[in-house]
């Protein structure tokens, strides 16, 4: 249920990115060359694309993290589309003579997408701003498990505050990172669970992990749906919603987004993991990234239809 009064306020971090999108019947062989039947600019990034979900279900979203030089036409282009979402870029740092990021995404005609991009290093030395001034009217945070080496002070005083740390994990973490134990709510996708855990196998994973950080465990799989330790230990699976998919980019982002502001709203574990379920499905169903994300109301419309 969506609380009376002003909307929960969800503080993003992450690198946004600038994709380029092409539409393939298949991902061209090395060495070789293929005609797109579809070309889109979008903008991207996990914690982008989790805080346009945010914005469309509901919530207010402030977003933190460096973009390059304000003179380059990449960083001008994101800070539009933000705008136009209503996401509050204030807190955005600008690094002179840096490159935001840039990505080729190829998408089949099963939604499966193939991506290169290219982060420039210089971005990993930003130096975010006074967290008082972040962390204020602030009922969650969500943050890209890449950003540990600038966010993890940042996310500790949000932690120490009462604050709730949601990381959306899409990489293998080191289990000496500082997010790892920082974390309130860690969200792996599957691949990344094992790499990180070193066990093939998500149940195994997520119990192993349990022994190393506090914090909630969950694993997304796709189709499969997800698995997670409830508050006593146990696995618990939360199932996905089948859907005809056609572009899954963003999909596991606009699951944490969706997740993230569940929380911010009160909804327990079971909830808030439905809630970003459904989110996450109708994502899939268009082309566009994290742009696609669903309105709140289609997202209702579409649990109520399955109740």
């Amino acid at each position: 249920m969506v609380p009376s009064g002003i909307p929960p306020r969800i503080l993003c971090i992450g690198i946004p990115v600038r994709d380029l999108t092409f539409r393939v019947e298949a991902v061209p062989a090395r060495g070789s060359k293929s005609n797109a039947s579809h070309l889109a600019e979008i903008c991207g990034g996990n914690a982008l694309n989790a805080a346009i979900a945010i914005a469309r279900l509901g919530g207010r979203v402030a977003f933190v993290g460096p973009m390059g030089d304000a003179g380059e036409t990449s960083s001008g282009f994101i800070l539009d589309r933000m705008a136009a979402e209503g996401i509050d870029t204030t807190h955005i740092v600008r690094m002179p003579d840096a490159t935001t990021p840039v990505s080729a995404i190829l998408i089949e005609p099963s939604g499966e997408r193939t991506l290169t991009i290219y982060r420039d290093p210089a971005l990993w030395t930003v130096t975010l701003p006074d967290p008082a001034e972040l962390l204020a009217d602030c009922r969650a945070v969500l943050v890209e498990s890449r950003c540990s080496a600038f966010a993890t002070s940042l996310c500790t005083e949000a932690r120490r505050r009462g604050i709730p740390v949601i990381v959306g994990v899409d990489r293998a973490m080191a289990l000496q990172d500082g997010l790892l134990t920082t974390a309130s709510h860690l969200l792996f996708a599957s691949e990344q669970l094992q790499e990180t855990a070193g066990i093939a196998d998500d149940g195994a994973a997520l119990q192993h992990l349990a022994a190393l950080t506090p914090a909630f465990l969950a694993a997304t799989r796709g189709p499969r749906g997800t698995i997670w330790l409830n508050d006593v230990g146990e696995l618990e699976e939360t199932a996905a919603f089948p859907v005809r998919a056609v572009d899954t980019l963003g999909a596991g982002d606009v699951f944490h987004g969706a997740f993230a502001l569940g929380l911010a709203e009160g909804k327990g574990l079971r909830e808030a993991l439905r809630f970003a379920a459904a989110a996450a499905a109708l994502k899939c169903t268009r082309h566009g990234g994290g742009l696609a994300a669903p309105q709140r109301i289609e997202v209702e419309e579409f649990l109520q239809g399955k109740l």
